[in-house]
C-alpha cells in the first residue's frame, strides 16, 4: 500500500505517523509537502496531528487552504481513503469531509496522556481488528478535541454509524468521568456517510513502536492496511 503523509507548518506528529506506517508495517510511504498539487498516486493520504500554521485563528482553519488540500478533497469526494489525527481530523472537518467541529477542551487546558477508547462500530476500516469488549489504550495531546456537532446532525451519524470511537476506561465504561475534553458522546473519532474519510483524536501512531511498550495503535492501523488491501 502506499500511504500520502502531509506536511504542514508546525506539525509535529508527520514524522510519528511516516515511521509507523513505513518502519513498523513496512508500508510504502511518499511525505507530501502542504503546496504541492500532486498525491502521487497514493492509494490512501493521512494528515498527522500538530499545530499547523501555528493554529491560529482556529485548529485547522488555514491549513485547509493549502494548495494540497484542494487535491485530498478532490481525492475523497472520489472515493479515496482519507484519515486525519487530532490536527488532521480538525482539519477534515473545517475542509466539510467530516460533520462537526472540534473545540476547545471544557477545562479549557492543554490535555497530554494515554486514554482508554472503544469501538463504537467494529465494521468499518479503522476497526476491523477492533473489539468493542476490548478497549485500546492510545495516546491523546491536544487543545481542541471536544467534539459538537447540531443534535440533528449527531441523530443522523447515530442512524449511519458514522461515530467509530469513544471515550471510556480500561473497561469500557462510557460515563463522563472517562471523556477527558468534554465531546459529546464521548466521541473519539468519527467519519463519513460513504465509509471512506476517517478522523480521531487519539494518536494510533504514537502506540505502534514496542520500544514505547505500548502497540495498541497498531490494531487501528492495520486495519486500515487490511481494508485497502481488499478494496484494490
Amino acid at each position: 500500500m502506499k500511504f500520502g503523509v502531509i506536511m504542514f507548518p508546525g506539525s509535529n506528529g508527520d514524522h510519528d505517523m511516516v515511521s509507523a506506517l513505513r518502519d513498523i508495517l513496512r508500508q510504502e510511504v511518499v511525505e507530501l509537502w502542504h503546496k504541492d498539487s500532486d498525491l502521487q498516486n497514493c492509494d490512501a493520504i493521512a494528515i498527522p496531528g500538530g499545530f499547523s500554521y501555528g493554529d491560529y485563528l482556529r485548529s485547522g482553519a488555514i491549513a485547509k487552504f493549502s494548495p494540497i488540500m484542494e487535491k485530498v478533497i478532490e481525492f475523497a469526494n472520489n472515493g479515496g481513503f482519507v484519515f486525519g489525527v487530532c490536527n488532521g481530523f480538525q482539519i477534515l472537518c473545517e475542509t466539510g469531509l467530516l460533520p462537526g467541529a472540534l473545540l476547545h477542551n471544557i477545562n479549557q487546558k492543554f490535555i497530554c496522556k494515554n486514554q482508554y477508547i472503544k469501538a463504537e462500530n467494529v465494521d468499518s476500516a479503522m476497526t476491523k481488528f477492533a473489539s468493542k469488549e476490548k478497549p485500546l489504550k492510545i495516546p491523546i495531546a491536544h487543545g481542541e478535541g471536544r467534539y459538537y456537532a447540531p443534535e440533528e446532525t449527531l441523530s443522523e451519524m447515530v442512524r449511519n454509524e458514522q461515530i467509530i470511537w469513544r471515550y471510556c476506561d480500561e473497561k469500557g465504561d462510557l460515563s463522563e468521568k472517562h471523556n477527558p475534553n468534554g465531546s459529546l458522546m464521548n466521541i473519539a473519532g468519527i467519519c463519513n456517510k460513504e465509509k471512506n474519510v476517517f478522523g480521531m483524536m487519539p494518536h494510533p501512531e504514537r502506540a505502534a513502536d514496542p520500544e514505547l511498550r505500548n502497540t495498541h495503535g497498531i490494531v487501528i492501523l492495520k486495519s486500515i492496511i487490511v481494508h485497502l488491501s481488499t478494496r484494490k
